[in-house]
């Protein structure tokens, strides 16, 4: 048996947020359980773009987490809006429709830009610009999407590499194919263990605190089958296969309380071609986001969400899903040659089926009616935009379409200079919404309304943040930001 002050479960950035911040905060041994191999450590941020959304309102003040930028990008801040607290919990309620937690929002926003300093001074995470996700160049000025300015240095793996070199440089245990399987709690109703399996088999580990960080149920396919639907239940994965909602499967058998949306979850567009769970060496760059300057069609041949809605970084969480609903849970964008250079990298991944024309280019494509297909891009092309009617691929350009009954509301241009280009998407599952209440020390609630001793969640298993949307970004700093606050309620229980 061993005794610890904090056992964190998990090991993505939510999870080693809250071990650092237990550390930082006085636990003096804490133990990071991780069920994947090293090889395979750090949950879905291993998977991520490592975009940070924050809060600010000088965009000067972005220059702590970039000391030297401007001796490399030209004219830096010109292309920066400021991005203040009321704008970013504005776009939080917009996307959710209005149902996001208020207390767990507000506290998310608020403590946004300090926790994205903190992952910098205390966790050691190096930034950079998101130039390649979150930027677009007008007029030899980068015009950025608002409070999406920053990014961990190499993404999502260099975001997991810092941390783990954090952990273990402050002397935070890290046990490494060891799966919790039952929180232990005691007869005055305190979580005070875990019960572990690994190599060696079962065994005991005792803390004063628990802080579950290990993530949702986007990788088990019952469980995404039984509360999203037979659809998502038959996704693809955009992450790591250990996410099998153990976490939440144990916090609700000590009596936690289910909160959020358990029918919804972040699946973004991904490239059709890859396999059941997107390849751990690509990360991220299976995304396929550039739909708003292009037209989606399902197999039908017909087109079946507004591409133009809001910026992708604003649907592309929901329009994933959204693929899923169709038939063969699966869509063709479609570019012509005018916009194909504003198609952010990712789609390097992926060689794109090419035509000179469009019939040449849909009989290509494995559509079910290549006839309707090609109506469908016809009939927008009638009642589309020329491009120099306002296209603006910087911001929403109020460029729609008229007169279909399913209107492009901006970047409504014609599809109609050769060559064409076709990609295939379906929805990728990136995390799912249905959490854990938990107050605002992200301790715990039971389903009597009383907080649960010695429990603490943070990451994906938070409820009630996200519905049926999700902005970019949000994610990450969201993760740090209550693992940071589990980690210090933890360290400092009685």
């Amino acid at each position: 048996m061993s005794t610890y002050d904090v056992i964190v479960v998990g090991a993505g950035n939510a999870a080693l947020a809250a071990a650092v911040s237990a550390k930082e905060n006085g636990a003096e041994r804490v133990v990071v359980i991780e069920k994947a191999p090293r090889e395979m450590r750090g949950g879905n941020t291993h998977w991520s773009g490592g975009v940070l959304r924050f809060a600010f309102d000088d965009p000067r003040e972005i220059g702590e987490l970039l000391p030297d930028v401007e001796e490399e990008f030209e004219n830096f801040y010109d292309g920066i809006s400021p991005y203040p607290k009321e704008d970013f919990h504005g776009d939080l309620m917009r996307v959710t429709s209005g149902r996001t937690d208020p207390v767990l929002s507000k506290l998310l926003v608020h403590n946004s830009f300090d926790t994205v300093k903190w992952m910098k001074k205390v966790g050691g995470i190096k930034m950079e610009p998101a130039i390649t996700l979150s930027a677009v160049k007008k007029d030899n000025v980068m015009v950025w999407a608002r409070g999406l300015v920053v990014r961990a240095e190499h993404e999502g793996v260099g975001l997991s590499r810092s941390w783990f070199a954090t952990a273990e440089r402050l002397g935070i245990e890290i046990r490494y194919g060891t799966a919790a399987t039952e929180l232990l709690i005691g007869d005055d109703g305190r979580v005070n263990g875990v019960k572990v399996r690994d190599d060696d088999g079962m065994s005991v580990l005792n803390a004063r605190s628990v802080v579950l960080g290990c993530g949702g149920f986007e990788a088990n396919v019952q469980m995404r089958t039984q509360h999203i639907g037979p659809l998502v239940g038959a996704a693809k994965v955009r992450g790591t296969p250990h996410n099998q909602g153990d976490g939440l499967r144990m916090a609700m058998n000590v009596g936690a309380m289910p909160w959020g949306q358990w029918s919804g979850c972040h699946a973004t567009p991904i490239s059709a071609d890859w396999g059941e769970f997107a390849p751990r060496e690509l990360t991220d760059r299976s995304n396929r986001l550039s739909y708003v300057y292009g037209i989606m069609l399902n197999r039908k041949g017909k087109r079946f969400v507004d591409e133009g809605e809001d910026g992708a970084l604003f649907t592309y969480a929901k329009f994933g899903r959204a693929i899923l609903a169709e038939p063969g849970a699966k869509a063709w964008q479609i570019f012509d040659s005018r916009v194909i250079h504003l198609l952010e990298p990712r789609y390097q991944t992926s060689k794109p089926i090419t035509a000179n024309t469009l019939e040449d280019l849909i009989d290509q494509l494995d559509f079910d009616d290549k006839a309707q297909a090609l109506r469908t891009v016809d009939e927008y092309n009638a009642h589309a935009r020329e491009m120099d009617d306002g296209f603006d691929p910087t911001r929403k350009d109020g460029l729609s379409s008229k007169g279909l009954d399913l209107e492009k509301t901006n970047w409504a241009l014609k599809v109609a200079k050769p060559p064409f280009y076709a990609y295939s998407a379906t929805g990728g599952i990136t995390f799912t919404f249905g959490g854990l209440k938990v107050n605002e020390i992200a301790q715990v609630i039971g389903t009597d309304w009383r907080p649960i001793k010695g429990l603490f969640c943070c990451g994906e298993m938070v409820g009630g943040l996200f519905y049926d949307n999700y902005p970019a970004g949000t994610g990450l700093v969201s993760g740090a930001t209550f693992g940071r606050i589990a980690g210090r309620s933890a360290a400092a229980a009685d």
